[in-house]
């Protein structure tokens, strides 16, 4: 537990700390860009390594027991999950995460403008149900939690960077997913929303009926159906 816990620490300081822009332009500064996001993108994989190899190796604790419909819960959430990583990295969204700088609107964006935070929150929230045991609650429930408490730093972050534009930009889009349909708007098939899609059901497929899931974590999801 305590290996455990050192471990999410430093998954949460190393996706904290750097989110300040004065820690993060100072980096950048001393080290330049291209050695900044190698390193930091080296550090946080060996991190969340880490994290999981730390979760492993507890001890197996059940809090209840498995039956089909906590696998269904996976099933669901999981895929929408990685819809909206994928949807909300490829969309240009400039209220929240995104690898697009265009400060354009994604359709992703009307579904919830923090799609990439939703997605891994409800990836995250999917695999409780499906393992039952503490070190799942922890690991899994940690990610989630993680995910969402970012949404208000994102947010304040969005607000300072873009000024009046963000009230104009915000007023199509809404931080619960889905709300803004209450005011009208409703996503179109975009590009990123279509490859998305596509990528998702790729990678669903591989994992659930390819056996990707169970080379890689050692267990296969299907496998409490039979």
């Amino acid at each position: 537990m305590t290996e455990f816990l050192a471990a999410f620490a430093l998954f949460v300081a190393l996706h904290s700390i750097p989110a300040v822009p004065a820690i993060r332009s100072g980096i950048i500064h001393r080290v330049g860009r291209p050695i900044y996001f190698a390193g930091y993108s080296t550090v946080s994989i060996l991190a969340l390594i880490w994290v999981f190899a730390s979760a492993l190796a507890m001890d197996y604790m059940p809090l209840w027991e498995l039956r089909p419909w906590h696998a269904a819960v996976t099933f669901v959430l999981a895929p929408l999950g990685i819809f909206l990583v994928i949807a909300g990295l490829l969309s240009a969204n400039p209220l929240s995460i995104t690898l697009s700088p265009s400060l354009a609107l994604g359709s992703v964006t009307k579904i919830t403008r923090h799609p990439v935070l939703w997605g891994f929150a409800a990836w995250a929230s999917g695999h409780i149900a499906a393992n039952g045991d503490l070190r799942s609650l922890l690991l899994f429930g940690g990610f989630a939690g993680f995910a969402l408490a970012a949404i208000p730093m994102i947010e304040k972050r969005a607000k300072r960077r873009l000024g009046s534009a963000w009230t104009d930009l915000a007023a199509h889009t809404s931080i619960w997913p889905l709300a803004a349909y209450s005011k009208g708007e409703q996503p179109m098939i975009d590009m990123p929303m279509l490859l998305a899609v596509l990528m998702t059901a790729a990678m669903t497929a591989w994992l659930l009926l390819a056996g990707g899931h169970g080379a890689m974590f050692g267990a296969d999801p299907v496998a409490i159906f039979a």
